[in-house]
């Protein structure tokens, strides 16, 4: 029982996506030893694997990498005030349909960001009802949320809808800060 235990926590750290049922028949292949998944599952627990989801990123290129380094290498030694006329914007979509693909790995708790336990996907799945939300933050304070539905963002839409406003909202701010 004890090389078996052994042989799934290995089979499951090198394939974090597998799930128990695919365990159990790999078990059964390979030692004739028949097991649910429910006791995958079980056995999994006590040799500290747990089924969750898995962290998840957008790739970055080489390039990308290399560009932000640079750029925080150029601005490391920023004063307060330097960093006070700064404004970072971000935007993320995501999908209102459910997920019924959705995955799990197994891992050991307190492990969630280790690159083996994050999958890299830059995708929406769902078609065309998928919003896109934008926001900012800043030294002082933030941005409201905006939100786009079911539409696409032109530069047009983005610079009237979100820079505008969002220049406007950080001169009001650091107007303020300088009182």
């Amino acid at each position: 029982m004890a090389a078996e235990d052994r042989y799934l926590s290995n089979i499951a750290r090198r394939n974090r996506g597998a799930t128990a049922s695919h365990l159990s028949r790999d078990l059964y292949a390979a030692t004739g030893t028949r097991v649910s998944r429910v006791t995958v599952s079980k056995r999994l627990h006590e040799t500290g694997l747990f089924a969750r989801r898995p962290a998840v990123c957008v790739p970055h290129t080489s390039t990308n990498k290399r560009v932000r380094l640079a750029w925080c290498r150029e601005h490391r030694d920023w004063s307060m005030d330097q960093w006070a006329t700064v404004i970072f914007t971000d935007e993320s979509r995501f999908s209102l349909n459910t997920d019924s693909r959705r995955t799990f790995i197994w891992r050991e708790p307190g492990t969630r960001y280790l690159p083996s336990n994050v999958r890299e996907i830059d995708h929406y799945g769902g078609g065309g009802l998928n919003p896109q939300v934008r926001a900012g933050i800043m030294l002082d304070g933030r941005t409201p949320l905006h939100v786009f539905e079911r539409v696409t963002v032109t530069g047009v839409r983005y610079r009237d809808e979100i820079l505008e406003p969002c220049v406007r909202l950080f001169r009001v701010q650091l107007a303020l800060s300088s009182f």
